[in-house]
């Protein structure tokens, strides 16, 4: 029975560690998909002359969970004509945020983008849309040195929580 429990500690600890690293990747690679969105937005204003509603449906099908959900929002707000573009997007932001493993740096950085969307003429667009690239790049390079740097330690951690757990109780 011992030897049961002890089995189950130390396969909980483990997952919670490995848990615990896979938020460090998922955040890695949601903000590099964030930039290609971005990339992707920035191309259909700027050469496609797409209106904003249809540049974000376009967007949602190029991206996966949970930024598809978020250009999805997005434009349906936008669809439904009696919300602006600024509370349309925070809206959209802050439904979304849960689901996603965004810090709140990356979230100040999409909201003050979204204060510009659909406020200015296409060059000061394309450069809001540069501007905040260039704050995701910063966030993102900070997130693979914390993925490189702590996704090993927070699997070992976790497995070795789970032997002092058990070396505790015995």
């Amino acid at each position: 029975m011992k030897l049961l429990g002890s089995l189950f500690i130390l396969l909980a600890t483990t997952w919670i560690g490995f848990d615990s690293a896979k938020r460090l990747t998922e955040r890695t690679r949601q903000l590099r998909q964030l930039k290609v969105s971005l990339q992707s937005l920035e191309a259909e204003i700027m050469y496609g002359h797409t209106p904003l509603q249809d540049a974000s449906l376009h967007i949602a099908k190029q991206a996966a969970p949970p930024l598809s959900n978020l250009f999805t929002l997005f434009s349906e707000k936008l669809s439904q004509g009696d919300i602006d573009v600024k509370s349309a997007w925070e809206s959209s932001l802050l439904e979304i945020w849960p689901y996603t493993s965004l810090k709140e740096g990356e979230l100040e950085v999409l909201k003050q983008f979204g204060e510009t969307l659909g406020q200015h003429d296409l060059i000061s667009q394309q450069k809001h849309i540069k501007l905040t690239m260039a704050h995701l790049e910063k966030e993102e390079k900070e997130a693979l040195f914390n993925q490189e740097h702590y996704g090993k330690m927070t699997k070992s951690l976790g497995f070795l929580a789970g032997l002092l757990i058990i070396i505790l109780l015995m």
